[in-house]
Parts: C-alpha cells; structure tokens; sequence
C-alpha cells in the first residue's frame, strides 16, 4: 500500500468516531470495502507518550489502507507520537482539529485550535519531519464559536499548507465550544456546503475531503461531481454499514459490484470472532458494531435484539450470532444506489 493508494482511497472514507471505530468496527468494515480508508479513533499523543498506551495503536493487517488520528497540542509529543504510529505501520497519521468535546478543550487540542492556526502548524510541522515519508493530515471544522467562517478558515488552511499539509478533511459546520453538546455539534450548526467548495477552488493544489450530514453514496456522489477530492461519512457508515460499504466500491471506486450479501459478512466475522474469544474478549466487544448490519431489512429488530442480550453473557460465542443471523431472511448481494 503505497501513499498513493491512500490518497486514492480517501475519495470515501470513514469517519473517526470516538467509542464506535475501533480494531473491532475497522476489521468488520474493511470486510464490505476493500477501497474506503479507515479512520482509528482519536489516540491522544499524551496517552501514548507520557501513558505509555501503545496498546491503543494496535490493529489488524486487514484493515489497510488504515489511519491513525491522533489529538493533542504539543509539537514535540506529536512527534514522539507519530513517529510511534508510523513505526506500526499506519498508512496516514491525521491531527484532530475537529472535535468539540469538554474533555479536548481541556487538554487545548480539537476544535478549540482552530482559535490557534500557528500552533496548528507547527505541530504538523514537527509531525512531518517525524513521519518519515508517510503523510500527514489534519481534519477541522470551518470555525469555531463566533469565528467568521469565510475569514478563518481561508487562513488556517494557508498556514497548514505552508506547513506541509497537502490533504485535509473539512467538517462543514462551525464547533460551538460553549452551550452546544458534542452530539449537539454535529447536528446543531448549520452546514456550509459551499464554503468548502469554495476552499477547493481557491487551494485547488490541495486534497480537501468534505464530512459532515452526508448518508448516502448519491450524496457522496454528487460531492465528488461538484469537485470535492473525497468524502468522510460517520455515523451513515457505523449504523447501515451494508447500505454505505457493500456498494462504495462500484459506486464511488469503479470496481466490479461486490457478490457479497450482508449474510456473508456476518458470516465472514465468524473466524475473527473465534480468534478473539480464545486470546480472552467477549462476543460483545465485535458484535456491538454488527447492530446495524441488516437495517432496514426484515428481521432486523430480531437480530439486533439476541445480540444485544445474549452477547455480553460470558459463555456467548459464535452460536450466539448464527441464532442471530437466521431471524434475517436471506437476500442477495447489496446493489449499489450511486451509478
């Protein structure tokens, strides 16, 4: 896998979701699309530097092309971070600078440096030069609280170019650091479709991704026809993983439709799930991510149900999911809704 191939793979990618996008959820994902890029959940540099949590950065062959992202203020600790990373394998080492939450704002990093453009590049400037070759990304929001999106975001993106950013993946809406929940952030302001458009014509030398409100490949689609580089979905991709991952790769990639069905995913999870079982995990911590696999189908309901209760239990096991997936009818392979 080559940076290439990874910045091809970015045209779709899946979102970083804090608690959702883990080992776990990437491997079950990397299943339905050889093509999309993977996101990892925000690793904050302290835990891995001065915590010592290298765990956190463990993965599975499988899962390439896959990204790390990693949260954090310091230059000098992003470094030491990155050049962890990059010693794992990871195919793109991405820098948080996006995510509202009261617990970021308190450790100066997320949404809240966009308020602070310079730090921004310094840091991804020493991430660089620790990188060794592999690259380095950033994903943000166009502003933050009462920043006047038009004039910030044109600025922090000259000053992260300048630093060696080439790629970067904009969350059209601003973060309100004061008054809004994080889950209130990512639905509460208003999308500013246009205003990335705009970034993408005016630093055309740049690969610039779009997130944010995006649910289906049509409307990935129709980003990708306006001149958008790439396309991040999140949740869309985590809760009708089939209706998003099964078809992208001949809808957004041009590969042949894949002759897969949603049962013979879950079917596929059978010996990863086997693996995890006999080196001591819980049925729970794979099958959590399989929710949604068979939204909108009938049958549904019944799968999510004997997996929600009977996945926990410490005797639970393969059986447990083959109970779960014959409450599904079978169907065929997932046709793609994006031509």
């Amino acid at each position: 896998m080559t940076r290439k191939d990874v910045r091809s793979s970015a045209r779709l990618s899946v979102a970083p979701m804090m608690d959702w996008t883990d080992r776990h959820c990437r491997y079950f994902h990397r299943l339905m699309s050889r093509e999309a890029l993977l996101y990892t959940e925000m690793v904050t540099a302290p835990a891995l530097v001065r915590g010592g949590a290298l765990h956190l950065l463990d993965y599975s062959a499988e899962e390439h092309p896959v990204a790390v992202q990693l949260g954090g203020s310091d230059p000098a600790e992003l470094a030491k971070a990155t050049k962890a990373c990059v010693e794992r394998g990871y195919d793109e080492v991405n820098l948080n600078v996006g995510c509202p939450s009261d617990r970021v704002q308190s450790g100066t990093f997320g949404a809240v440096l966009m308020t602070r453009p310079a730090l921004v590049a310094d840091c991804v400037s020493a991430m660089k030069d620790a990188a060794q070759g592999t690259e380095i990304t950033v994903k943000c929001r166009i502003g933050v609280d009462d920043q006047e999106p038009r004039d910030v975001l044109p600025d922090f993106l000259d000053k992260i170019r300048a630093a060696g950013v080439s790629r970067v993946t904009i969350h059209a809406r601003k973060a309100w650091l004061q008054g809004l929940s994080p889950k209130e952030n990512r639905d509460v302001p208003p999308l500013d479709y246009p205003l990335v458009h705009r970034m993408k014509r005016e630093f055309a030398d740049m690969h610039i991704s779009i997130n944010g409100g995006i649910t289906s490949l049509e409307a990935a689609r129709a980003q990708l026809d306006a001149g958008i580089d790439g396309v991040m979905i999140g949740r869309a991709a985590y809760h009708e993983p089939a209706r998003i991952l099964l078809a992208a790769d001949a809808a957004l990639f041009g590969a042949p439709p894949s002759a897969r069905s949603a049962h013979d995913i879950a079917r596929a999870m059978l010996p990863y799930i086997e693996r995890h079982l006999a080196s001591g995990g819980r049925l729970h911590d794979i099958t959590r991510h399989m929710l949604g696999l068979f939204s909108g189908r009938p049958g549904a309901r019944a799968w999510r149900r004997v997996l929600s209760e009977g996945a926990a239990k410490r005797d639970a096991g393969p059986a447990l999911l083959l109970d779960a997936l014959a409450q599904v009818p079978e169907e065929g392979p997932v046709q793609t809704e994006a031509t």
